[in-house]
């Protein structure tokens, strides 16, 4: 049983910045590809952006592409979501995933149901 802890969300004006991280409780962090999802009220869960198992590729929504980085600290088991020039759409609560599968493709990395652990998410508010 792998556990997930998100933290670093907050309220930030629009175009601003916040930097979300994922820790986790395995120090076999790296065999596991990492998803960030985010749900709105009254919305579905929609995938953000997903790393693949060390040394993998990164993929993301068309919508922060270009805003949004996904970077992978796996001597500390941490992987963190950079978010820059935030938008009020962007207000959500975030929730970090894992997977354990040998050969993530792109569409499993994108679906939720992929996903073994999840974390409990922390709340991001963007005031326009």
């Amino acid at each position: 049983q792998v556990q997930l802890v998100e933290s670093g969300g907050g309220s930030v004006q629009a175009g601003g910045s916040l930097r979300l991280s994922c820790a986790a409780s395995t120090n076999t962090f790296s065999v596991y590809s990492v998803g960030w999802f985010r749900q709105a009220p009254g919305k579905e869960r929609e995938f953000v952006a997903g790393i693949r198992r060390s040394g993998g590729n990164a993929s993301y929504l068309d919508s922060v592409e270009g805003r949004f980085g996904i970077v992978r600290d796996d001597a500390e088991s941490i992987v963190y979501l950079l978010m820059n020039r935030l938008e009020p759409s962007d207000s959500a609560i975030y929730y970090c995933a894992a997977a354990l599968v040998p050969a993530i493709s792109s569409n499993e990395l994108r679906t939720a149901r992929d996903y073994n652990y999840w974390g409990q998410g922390t709340q991001v508010t963007v005031d326009s």
